[in-house]
């Protein structure tokens, strides 16, 4: 299958998963240049080289094709080795937000999961940003497996075998030390539908919600992480422009996830809204 160079704009990296094939993978997922989004997998993030470890908002450029045993249009395989990144990610801020916004201009922005997934069964994609109207909870519910199972330790020390990804010793260590989230965290939502408002339920798997958790676990103890990671989530993160980028798993198509959040300042809606009412005054 015929490979290509192609620039993108990282998004998304979901929190690592034991994988048959690379010990362990996470989905990444972002935008080329021309405004279309587009996942790559997998990516064996941590046991890459230091060099190549990309961040969310980063510009990539590497040769990827599309994948064979994937067909969600937006699939490809990425070739690891091949990666050159510009230096820093795009910066965030009041100057920052704007450029990144634009950037994703051209990405159709939903304000209803039904028509996510009506557009799915009619141009077949299997990512979407979706706005919602309304962030009404975060559920925290255990897993039902609290440490990783025979079957996944196994996927997880194949890395021993992978000699070709990594030299270095310590990475060798690493992917031992993959910590199994113990919650799984999903977001209940509200979208207006002709006014009427439409609950939704998505589970969150970006890689930022199980560092947060990871953090906050190791600041605050078992008794004391889960206040300040809903402070995060259920009201500083929802006080902004909060965008869902939604994605489909391979083998359940009709099953999305919630493996992005994207977060500008409110201000920024408002600003737009101003210069879209500014406009019809003039027209």
């Amino acid at each position: 299958m015929a490979t290509f160079t192609e620039r993108v704009l990282i998004l998304c990296k979901t929190y690592p998963s034991p994988s048959a094939g690379y010990a362990e993978t996470s989905c990444v997922a972002g935008v080329t240049e021309a405004g279309r989004l587009i996942r790559l997998f997998p990516v064996p993030f941590r046991l890459i080289a230091d060099e190549q470890q990309f961040r969310k908002w980063q510009w990539i450029s590497a040769r990827i094709e599309k994948a064979r045993a994937d067909h969600r249009p937006e699939s490809h395989r990425i070739f690891v080795g091949k990666i050159l990144m510009d230096p820093e990610p795009l910066k965030a801020g009041k100057e920052g937000w704007p450029r990144r916004m634009e950037l994703l201009r051209k990405v159709p922005v939903y304000s209803d999961f039904a028509t996510v997934e009506a557009d799915r069964g009619v141009r077949h994609g299997t990512l979407a940003l979706l706005r919602p109207h309304r962030i009404l909870k975060l559920e925290i519910k255990p897993t039902r497996n609290q440490e990783w199972t025979a079957e996944e330790l196994a996927k997880l020390r194949q890395m021993h075998d992978q000699a070709s990804l990594f030299d270095v010793e310590e990475h060798r260590k690493s992917v031992q030390l993959l910590e199994k989230i113990p919650f799984d965290f999903h977001y209940h939502y509200e979208c207006l539908v002709d006014g009427r408002p439409v609950v939704y339920k998505h589970k969150l798997v970006d890689w930022e919600v199980g560092a947060l958790y990871r953090r906050l676990r190791k600041d605050h103890g078992a008794l004391g992480w889960e206040a300040p990671f809903r402070a995060k989530l259920e009201q500083e993160l929802p006080s902004r422009d909060l965008h869902l980028l939604l994605g489909t798993m391979h083998r359940f198509k009709d099953q999305w996830l919630a493996v992005s959040l994207i977060y500008p300042p409110r201000a920024m809606l408002i600003k737009s809204f101003a210069g879209m009412a500014r406009a019809l005054t003039r027209a």
